[in-house]
């Protein structure tokens, strides 16, 4: 399936996939978008993300031999590091294609713009010797300045979860706390040494420390990913600021201007704490969906009623929009994942009632017979 944008490529995932009988090309295409739907909304939906240029064309190679078909998945995308590891994962989850069992691996992610800087730097020293032969003799001595003006500051390694960081962390009262090892180096290049990276979605218990002792900024991405991050901060840590960089730019490419800007408009963890969210409405729907709401929660199922809210079936949400196209005399849904458009356009088309799930994707249009709800409307 492709993408009529232009997909500017930062990342590409590499899988492979053994299927336990004969498919084709269309039926793993079919398994990729189908399992990975509703598990984490539209901004990681794959159907979406192709169509705002957000993930390339999705390349499949198989061969079948002996009743056994294996191949691998291809998957571009220009998504920060941290979704493009959800995604990853998400692909990795499938494990039907058509009405075969199937296990995909995921064998790397692949970092394009770290091949290129490879062949930038290869040819950029090819380019230099030239120019050292052919130049005059105090050339070499221009050379060794400007190498050592162009040089990364050197990264060190803090506490036990060794995590990057610049030289003034240890003795520092005040802490700034980034993403990734890039988001350091770049801190370090604008003078910022007092600087400690997470390297990672999960809070490293280094960082819980440090956030008990030292005065703490955290400098996070301004996507999804640093969303998340900030989510997972102000669950375990005593962070005392927020700060993040414009929308959809990440730390590692800001100029010294805008990481000054940020840290300058740095908001304490009080106000971010202190934002209520809106309160919900609640709903009076039959016992036998606020009894799936709680039974779900957490279980990434999907539960279908008949008109008589008599169970028909239970299932991984994985699953849900290929079984919706297939079965017949469904009334309600409950699942435990996410609303998209395409799963209002099959509930719309199957005559479904009610469909209740943990949230409602953004970019989904209100049906006219589909009555959307999600857990929080539905509580007992």
């Amino acid at each position: 399936m492709g993408s009529s944008q232009t997909v500017t490529v930062k990342y590409v995932i590499r899988a492979k996939f053994e299927v336990e009988g004969v498919v084709e090309k269309p039926d793993v295409i079919g398994a990729v978008f189908g399992q990975t739907e509703g598990l984490f909304g539209s901004e990681l939906d794959l159907r979406e993300l192709q169509k705002s240029g957000r993930i390339g064309r999705i390349e499949i190679e198989l061969q079948s031999k002996q009743d056994k078909t294996t191949g691998s998945i291809v998957v571009p995308t220009s998504l920060d590091r941290v979704s493009t590891a959800i995604i990853a994962a998400s692909v990795e989850s499938i494990n039907r294609v058509g009405p075969c069992e199937a296990k995909v691996t995921l064998e790397k992610l692949e970092d394009i713009r770290d091949a290129r800087r490879r062949v930038i730097i290869d040819r950029a020293k090819n380019i230099l010797h030239e120019w050292n032969i052919i130049s005059m003799p105090n050339t070499e001595e221009v050379f060794r300045e400007v190498s050592e003006t162009l040089r990364a500051p050197k990264v060190e390694k803090y506490g036990p979860d060794e995590l990057p960081a610049g030289p003034a962390v240890e003795n520092a009262k005040e802490i700034v706390i980034v993403e990734g090892r890039a988001d350091v180096i770049n801190l370090m290049r604008c003078g910022i040494e007092n600087v400690v990276a997470l390297e990672g979605a999960k809070v490293p218990e280094t960082i819980i420390k440090l956030s008990k002792e030292k005065e703490c900024t955290a400098l996070l991405d301004g996507d999804r990913g640093g969303d998340l991050i900030l989510k997972e901060l102000l669950q375990v840590t005593d962070v005392k600021f927020i700060a993040r960089a414009p929308p959809g730019k990440e730390v590692e490419e800001l100029g010294s201007r805008d990481i000054f800007a940020a840290l300058h408009n740095r908001v304490p963890i009080e106000e971010i704490r202190g934002r209520k969210p809106k309160e919900r409405r609640k709903i009076i729907v039959p016992k036998q969906i606020v009894e799936a709401r709680k039974e779900l929660e957490g279980t990434l199922e999907a539960v279908l009623f008949n008109e008589k809210m008599e169970q028909l079936e239970r299932l991984p949400v994985s699953q849900l929009a290929e079984k919706l196209q297939q079965i017949e005399g469904v009334d309600t849904i409950v699942f435990d994942g996410v609303i998209t458009q395409r799963l209002v356009d099959l509930a719309n088309d199957k005559n479904v009632k009610y469909l209740v799930a943990a949230r409602v994707s953004d970019v989904v249009k209100q049906p006219l017979k589909v009555h959307l709800l999600t857990f929080a409307d539905v509580e007992g």
